[in-house]
């Protein structure tokens, strides 16, 4: 049903959409068939293109709308309402997939004949402060070292383009001719002809009434069918791609919930002014105002700091609009008058206000669920599904075909979200407090600035004296609740609102130089960590990590996890154990078993990337989370050694520890005390810090009594995470989803050292053939001698011309100098050591090009001395003989 809406223009657009619908719809008619390889759930521009992506390649799929195709959220920007498609963002990912949208639009009407309503018009960025300047010209840069063209225009040129503008309201514009506007109606029209031709079927009015799942012979969730009102249809591979109704659909396969929440979204059309036919597109972030341009016609929309949020929206919502409140929307008039006085002249033809879905992060939500085998998810577009929709189809058809994706979708995997944050709808809503370790309310106490990041709460740095708590959110002082009166964690995180240095890069340097100097304290607790058991343990072992795994017991062997692309899924430490005494951090199992140590920002991935091993290969093996159970305390530095060894009656040597191994010991809760308790627990001579050092792996129970006793050990600094992403850049460590990726093959990042050359493990043929053929990519690591900030995404240019971005920025503290770290191309020829070194580099920050040195290795410590405690000049020399290969080149990620 179509609600009838008080204006009488879009109650015209409605009836005129679904009258097109009909006119041109590819709705089967009959019963739907009983079998198919993949069924799509939601007929909107996202499960369009999924059809039309795995059609074309062979896929039996089918797609069931409950109502009619483009009924739901897709529905309010077609008919004559179109949507905006950039060009530039701010990572990687989103310019890569914004590039295949584009093609994909482009070529729909060579495809299929049928005009798919694409319009390149270009875009304006328009910046009206200096920060938003900077931002744009980053995004400059970046699209430069990946072929996106734009201009940084003045106010005088913008306007020449867009002749409302008043140049006397902002400082610059940046245009990119490649941006345009797309038609949804058209465009799904077009998608699923072209669906249908290759074999598609697609059902209306076919509303899914339950999800048939089963267990396996391991016990885990697998898709079995998905049950209509006009029959079965059996299937191993369900999309979700219900967009705001995504969590009621995940719900009929045994998913709790999904992180979205709907929001009202509303934008205006006004009437016609000439002057813009044929202008660009605007986006004013500074006002979070759009102006897209159709026709002779200006469509004013943005997104507000206190928008309505709904509860859930009916399943009955079909064609739906609500009325627009103006005292929410007005500040986008205000800001488009301001921006183009004009408007302020021009009368408003009609008005649109549609559910939208939109996600804690800001970034869509797709890949396989973690809890349930065959059911993907491919919805929660944040308001740009037209954008990214069609560009993660092609993404979402290699997943469902291949196994995984062909680019890095780790930002939109829904394997980002914990199962904790899941279950916790107020999260979703507000996106506010973490999770807490056991050492939380002790750390806060010594003065750590809590930053969140994977579901936890981590301390970020340290202002000793200080006690910065996170507050309860306050929405702003918006949606009716008052404004926080304690309002200091708020004014600390704007010390990084800037693209230079942040106003704590002193105070984060001084611990990172506490750790290359004497000693620091990190905690890691958030960090995942995993027992892996069972009859198939070893087996497990041997196809998911690319190590060699010694039959010592007491041997920490750093591994990759590949996918059958030869991408790195992950990198983790395994500690290989045979039993214990039944402890948390020392387990009784039989037979051979791992402790795998994950960072925290990947773990809820690494965790369903063994699962999906597991699962496939119909193992007999258990993987164990005691993530919360345990808790990371890491001594790092020079001074390590002397101060661990107070409060342990183990041998802490090279000889009686050495680097790269394990073992219970006991930790005093304070030396030479009356009660002095001891505690048991396990101890990894491991450190991200490229530092002598170990980490405490110890059960939560006691982990503050340890926490008590070495703080007050003299020359024993406490250190948060900023610090040792920091050292870790410094010492040329990786880090996963930045400098590491799913996208990446080992040999292309330095770490074919980590892949045993006889392996059977996932993906060896491909690190394989790399070693034989070379790599058209190189990890490459870069430093400036000017105190430029880098952050990453900033482009790298040899001899004048671009080769590649950085993936990842920091200041290396020791060294003094800026440091980057990212892959160099060759225009898809070989990159060797020669062509590599005889490049002259710069980096590219801001539009500003910098002289860059390369180095093929970090020149902090490249043969690894420091990790063995051989600090000659400070007189500290135990051995003086060469680590192995693994101890030279440990990496890994901080975060």
């Amino acid at each position: 049903m179509i609600k009838i809406f008080n204006n009488k223009s879009i109650n015209y657009k409605a009836a005129k959409l679904l009258k097109y619908r009909q006119n041109r719809s590819f709705a089967t008619k009959n019963e739907v068939v009983t079998s198919a390889d993949v069924v799509i759930i939601g007929g909107g521009i996202a499960g369009c293109n999924t059809l039309y992506q795995l059609t074309k390649r062979g896929v039996n799929a089918v797609l069931l709308e409950r109502a009619k195709i483009t009924s739901g959220t897709t529905w309010h920007t077609a008919g004559k309402f179109i949507r905006l498609v950039w060009s530039l963002r701010p990572c990687d990912l989103e310019v890569r997939l914004l590039q295949d949208s584009r093609a994909v639009y482009n070529g729909l009407e060579k495809e299929t004949g049928d005009y798919a309503g694409w319009i390149n018009n270009g875009g304006l960025f328009i910046s009206r402060s200096t920060v938003r300047t900077q931002e744009y010209m980053r995004l400059h840069t970046l699209g430069k070292a990946m072929g996106i063209p734009s201009q940084v225009l003045d106010p005088n040129e913008a306007q020449k383009l867009f002749p409302l503008l008043d140049p006397s309201v902002f400082k610059m514009a940046l245009y990119s001719p490649e941006d345009g506007t797309i038609d949804p109606a058209m465009a799904c029209s077009a998608l699923l002809k072209a669906a249908t031709n290759n074999g598609g079927k697609v059902y209306e009015d076919c509303p899914i009434l339950d999800i048939h799942y089963a267990h396996n012979l391991l016990g885990n969730k697998e898709v079995t069918a998905v049950h209509t009102d006009k029959g079965i249809i059996k299937t191993k591979c369900v999309v979700n791609c219900g967009g705001a109704w995504g969590p009621r659909v995940a719900r009929f396969a045994g998913v709790p919930s999904l992180p979205i929440v709907p929001f009202k979204h509303a934008y205006v059309v006004c009437d016609g002014t000439p002057e813009v036919r044929g202008a660009p597109n605007i986006r004013d972030h500074d006002v979070n105002l759009y102006i897209k341009i159709q026709g002779e016609s200006c469509h004013v929309g943005g997104y507000e700091p206190n928008p309505h949020m709904l509860d859930q929206v009916p399943d009955n919502l079909q064609f739906h609009l609500y009325d627009l409140d103006w005292d929410v929307f007005g500040v986008h008039m205000n800001s488009a008058t301001t921006l183009c006085p004009k408007l302020s002249t021009v009368g408003v033809k009609s008005t649109v206000c549609g559910p939208e879905s939109f996600t804690p992060d800001q970034k869509p939500l797709l890949g396989e669920d973690p809890n349930v085998f065959g059911l993907y998810h491919n919805c929660g577009y944040n308001s740009a599904g037209m954008m990214f929709s069609a560009g993660c189809a092609i993404q979402m058809a290699e997943w469902i075909v291949t196994g995984r994706p062909k680019y890095n979708m780790f930002t939109f995997d829904v394997r980002r979200f914990t199962p904790a944050q899941l279950s916790r709808p107020h999260w979703v809503r507000e996106c506010s407090h973490e999770s807490h370790d056991a050492l939380h309310q002790d750390l806060v106490d010594d003065g750590a600035v809590m930053q969140a990041r994977a579901g936890w709460e981590r301390p970020g740095f340290y202002m000793p004296g200080e006690k910065i708590r996170v507050q309860q959110y306050d929405w702003g002082g918006t949606q009716d609740y008052p404004r926080n009166l304690d309002q200091r964690y708020e004014h600390v995180l704007q010390g990084d609102y800037t693209f230079d240095f942040s106003k704590h890069h002193q105070l984060i340097g001084e611990e990172a130089l506490s750790c290359r100097n004497a000693a620091a304290l990190f905690n890691m607790s958030y960090y995942g960590k995993f027992y892996l058991t069972g009859p198939d343990a070893q087996r497990t072992a041997h196809l998911a990590f690319t190590a060699h795994l010694t039959k010592k017991d007491d041997r920490v062997v750093y591994s990759l996890l590949l996918n059958d692309k030869g991408g790195v899924e992950a990198d983790v430490t395994v500690s290989i154990l045979d039993g214990g005494s039944g402890q948390l951090h020392e387990p009784i199992f039989k037979g051979r078993g791992y402790y795998v140590v994950s960072s925290g920002f990947s773990a809820n991935h690494t965790l369903a990337h063994l699962r999906r091993i597991i699962q496939t290969h119909k193992l007999r093996a258990t993987i164990t989370d005691v993530t919360k159970q345990l808790c990371i305390l890491s001594v790092q530095g020079p001074d390590s050694q002397r101060i661990l060894q107070r409060y342990t009656d183990a041998g802490l040597s090279n000889d009686a520890f050495p680097v790269n191994t394990h073992r219970s010991i006991n930790v005093s809760k304070a030396p030479f005390s009356p009660d002095n308790k001891r505690y048991k627990c396990r101890a990894l001579r491991v450190g991200w810090s490229g530092e002598l050092g170990w980490e405490l792996h110890v059960p939560s129970s006691h982990a503050i009594q340890i926490y008590q006793a070495l703080r007050t050990a003299k020359g024993l600094r406490n250190a948060g995470w900023r610090a040792l992403t920091s050292l870790s850049a410094e010492k040329g460590y990786h880090l996963w989803n930045a400098d590491l990726r799913s996208d990446d093959n080992p040999i292309e990042a330095n770490l074919g050292f980590a892949c045993r050359k006889d392996g059977e493990y996932i993906g060896n043929e491909h690190v394989t053939k790399a070693r034989i053929n070379g790599v058209t990519k190189k990890y490459a690591y870069f430093t400036l001698d000017d105190k430029v900030a880098l952050f990453g995404q900033e482009g790298i240019f040899r001899n004048g011309e671009p080769v590649g971005y950085l993936r990842r920025g920091d200041y290396a503290y020791y060294l003094d100098k800026p440091i980057g770290i990212g892959y160099v191309s060759n225009r898809g020829s070989e990159v060797t050591k020669t062509f590599l070194k005889e490049g002259n580099y710069e980096i590219e920050v801001m539009g500003k090009k910098y002289k860059a040195t390369l180095h093929l290795r970090s020149p902090f410590d490249p043969t690894g001395q420091r990790l063995l405690g051989n600090y000659g000049e400070q007189g500290m020399d135990e051995n003086t003989h060469e680590p192995h290969a693994g101890q030279n080149e440990r990496a890994g990620g901080s975060e």
